[in-house]
């Protein structure tokens, strides 16, 4: 069994100082909310073994936001920028997935962007929570989180329409459930 979490960065400023996309920085509810998913997995176990960072500035800061919200509950993964992620499509996206095997984590996480993120999350559901995939067919938002089980031994076996999709979360979806 491999478990993947694809979770997107946080909101961002609208343009970087420098004009470059991949140098835009969070904002301040970003910040809050990549703190906040951060915590709830924290709070939720198994934990990623590995994470594979865009380098894209808001990716990154993203993860280091949710990991100093989570650190003290979970065990240190190995994390890595993989440059393939920025601007990737859900094949690149699905290959990235597949070379894991390398490193075998049990459970893997890409911090990454939409629209490649949203596809892939879409193209690997084959079953699984009925509401979050309702609810994942509309986007998956800023800070969003899909979680998907494989029922397989090695990353390069995971496909298209093979996932099961466990729980899709985010922090707006967190703030509804503690009003309730």
């Amino acid at each position: 069994m491999r478990r993947l979490m694809l979770l997107r960065h946080a909101k961002t400023e609208h343009d970087a100082p420098s004009g470059r996309d991949q140098d835009r920085r969070l904002d301040k509810r970003g910040r809050g909310d990549a703190a906040e998913i951060g915590a709830w997995i924290g709070r939720h176990p198994p934990f990623p073994d590995s994470v594979l960072v865009s380098p894209a500035i808001r990716a990154h800061q993203t993860w280091e936001i949710a990991w100093d919200a989570m650190k003290d509950r979970v065990p240190e993964p190995q994390v890595e920028l993989i440059p393939e992620l920025y601007g990737a499509g859900p094949s690149q996206l699905l290959q990235t997935i597949r070379e894991a095997s390398a490193a075998d984590p049990q459970r893997l996480m890409l911090v990454g962007h939409n629209p490649g993120m949203h596809e892939l999350a879409l193209a690997l559901t084959g079953s699984g929570d009925a509401a979050g995939r309702r609810a994942l067919a509309d986007n998956l938002p800023t800070s969003g989180l899909a979680v998907f089980d494989f029922a397989v031994d090695d990353w390069a076996d995971v496909a298209f329409r093979r996932g099961r999709l466990l729980l899709f979360v985010t922090p707006k979806l967190l703030k509804q459930a503690s009003d309730d």
